[in-house]
């Protein structure tokens, strides 16, 4: 896990190194989280401290739905403490197991229709703390799927800058390049199995070619965790970086990407880029792209890449 360098320019033109930090208590961080967390982690916050009843004998830390209608526990720890992972796996079986709870919340704080949208295939787990020991790392690897949990590693610098950095995964059986990559659907119609999205498995040839390509742009930078939901593919960092979803009748072969970027920045272009804020649509992303040909997904590699830069 490489250590994560902030450097600031000084009036003599020399760049100083900024030094970081901890918390002095876990709750500042948690709090601070809390009170942004839908813009630092595309979550919307739904409780603190929220008690997991007799059974699971403890309080989940923050408790989110996030921007694909996943419930989320987030688990706070201001060092290292190499039991935050066995904590998370705890939280995600009540969770799993308390439904009608969760939805009761939902709706209460989001109100109906999320409650009514919210995806149960796979709640997902984040630890947020100062670091990760290598055999933190490796269980999360080998969970895999089953029991999603994501590790992150925060520090404070100096001025008040917090940094949130994604740590990756080791898995005992392939390089974590390749565990990265092994999420990654290599066609829609591995997509459409693994979601349950028949439309997807129905997209020609030509289309699905274009498909892998594009998945190739999008996950370049080795940071991005493809995400196979109900209605969209979601590409994302600690937030959503793009949502895609296919169109692929005789008259509209065409892949739409919604980028996380802001419209106003685009030099829109009519029957490739579009302003979706206030258009309803599945995904997230204000900025649609449309890509029907290796020439559209070269035009759109500047965007998707600002737009992986951005999240």
């Amino acid at each position: 896990m490489a250590d994560l360098k902030v450097f600031r320019l000084g009036a003599d033109g020399q760049d100083v190194e900024l030094r970081s930090s901890t918390v002095a208590l876990e709750v500042q961080l948690q709090r601070r989280v809390e009170a942004s967390m839908e813009a630092m982690l595309g979550i919307r916050f739904l409780a603190s401290e929220y008690p997991t009843g007799p059974w699971h004998r403890g309080r989940v830390d923050s408790l989110g739905l996030d921007e694909n209608g996943v419930p989320v526990v987030i688990e706070f720890k201001k060092g290292n403490d190499s039991g935050v992972v066995s904590q998370a796996v705890s939280y995600l079986t009540w969770v799993k197991s308390s439904h009608h709870e969760f939805e009761a919340l939902v709706r209460e704080k989001l109100g109906s229709e999320a409650a009514e949208s919210i995806d149960w295939r796979a709640p997902r787990a984040l630890c947020i703390a100062a670091g990760f020991s290598h055999h933190d790392r490796v269980a999360v690897g080998d969970l895999g799927r089953q029991w999603p949990i994501e590790l992150v590693r925060y520090r404070i610098f100096d001025g008040g800058l917090l940094s949130l950095q994604r740590v990756e995964p080791v898995s005992a059986a392939v390089s974590p390049a390749a565990s990265r990559r092994s999420t990654t659907p290599a066609v829609p119609a591995a997509a459409a199995e693994a979601a349950e999205l028949p439309v997807v498995g129905d997209v020609p040839e030509c289309l699905r070619d274009l498909y892998a390509e594009l998945d190739e742009v999008l996950t370049a930078s080795g940071e991005v965790e493809t995400v196979v939901l109900k209605h969209y593919i979601a590409y994302r960092r600690l937030q959503n970086v793009a949502s895609v979803i296919f169109r692929p009748s005789a008259s509209h072969r065409v892949i739409l990407a919604y980028l996380r970027l802001d419209p106003d920045t685009v030099e829109l272009e009519e029957g490739f880029t579009r302003d979706m804020r206030g258009i309803g649509h599945l995904g997230t992303g204000d900025l649609e792209v449309r890509i029907a040909s290796a020439a559209d997904l070269k035009k759109a590699g500047p965007l998707i890449e600002r737009a992986v830069q951005a999240a």
